[in-house]
């Protein structure tokens, strides 16, 4: 009998608990939720339709077809910058392809160039770079669901997740006149970036702009929208017209050791002189810089950056990259650009 009471016990629990958990699931399909889904997924999409976004009911729908991938996870732990030394990393980008198809794109556009360049202040050699080194002129934007890989980060990568769950956010929030198409749609790298210029969905949102009037802002297929959303993020961080950007130095022997942390200008140049750093082309000594560090194919490198270098490093944080950018721009200007 002891036993008989045990296995009805047992069968009264078991009962209960496909009734509760039968309740649950019929429960959040009346609220259109899908069952599978996480809590923080939930969580996000309570937080999205609280920001003014999609409805709760609408953003876990969308989730619910993402696709969690391993190689986005393996690409985000491993980035050229973090990895390579100049000497290897600066071949990857300075190859006479790049710069050829570099002045090519500015010559069959230099009508639109030299008008954006003029109306946000940033050379035309300095936007083609970017979307030169970002994504070799439009042909390479990505493979990845924009989606996909936003998700990925936020919900599978702990060290970044809260940069990556914002970013989704904002892709949630980002309304017709940001997106010339629907967000499942939307392809582009590893990390979520996306167009020629490879813009995440908050630099999308403050700075990409609508240049051709359509009113959207298509960067893909619009380059008045493409090149004038890359100017205008340089002239919103600090852009200063006129201004160099980089300059090599000759270190004295008995040059003071520096190990700046970090791109921001804050000697003046004489003061980088005092210290041993003689800069090799003319530049005024009142103007503020820092020292840059490169392990070169023949050695040391050292440089004197300015404003205008730290404001390419707000693109990518690397140095390695804003060097990249700075030397692809003035060999495409060199070759692109009639002589006097």
């Amino acid at each position: 009998k002891a036993m008989l009471r045990v296995a009805r016990a047992h069968l009264v629990v078991r009962y209960l608990c496909l009734f509760a958990l039968g309740s649950g699931v019929a429960s959040a399909q009346s609220r259109g939720v899908d069952s599978g889904v996480g809590i923080a997924e939930r969580d996000f999409a309570t937080e999205v339709a609280e920001a003014g976004g999609p409805s709760q009911a609408s953003v876990l729908a969308t989730l619910a077809g993402v696709k969690v991938q391993q190689s986005i996870l393996d690409a985000i732990a491993r980035p050229a910058e973090a990895t390579k030394p100049w000497s290897e990393y600066r071949p990857i980008f300075l190859t006479d392809k790049r710069i050829d198809d570099g002045v090519a794109f500015y010559r069959a556009n230099r009508e639109l160039l030299d008008h954006v360049g003029a109306e946000y202040g940033v050379p035309p050699q300095i936007i083609v770079a970017i979307i030169g080194v970002e994504t070799s002129y439009g042909r390479i934007t990505g493979k990845y669901r924009v989606l996909d890989a936003l998700a990925t980060l936020a919900f599978h990568y702990p060290p970044r997740a809260a940069f990556f769950r914002g970013e989704l956010k904002q892709l949630f929030l980002l309304g017709d006149q940001h997106l010339a198409y629907p967000i499942d749609e939307l392809r582009g790298s590893y990390a979520g970036a996306m167009g020629w210029g490879q813009f995440m969905p908050t630099s999308i949102a403050q700075w990409a702009k609508d240049e051709d009037g359509d009113g959207h802002i298509d960067l893909w297929n619009s380059l008045p929208d493409i090149t004038a959303s890359v100017a205008n993020y340089f002239a919103q961080h600090g852009w200063q017209p006129g201004q160099p950007v980089a300059m090599r130095a000759q270190p004295a022997a008995d040059a003071r050791a520096l190990a700046p942390d970090g791109s921001e200008p804050l000697y003046p140049v004489q003061q980088m002189e005092a210290w041993g750093y003689a800069p090799l082309e003319h530049v005024d000594a009142a103007l503020p810089a820092t020292l840059l560090r490169l392990d070169g194919d023949r050695g040391a490198e050292y440089w004197l950056t300015f404003a205008n270098f730290q404001a390419i490093t707000r693109y990518n944080r690397s140095p390695l990259y804003s060097m990249a950018v700075w030397q692809l721009a003035e060999a495409i200007a060199a070759s692109a650009t009639p002589a006097p």
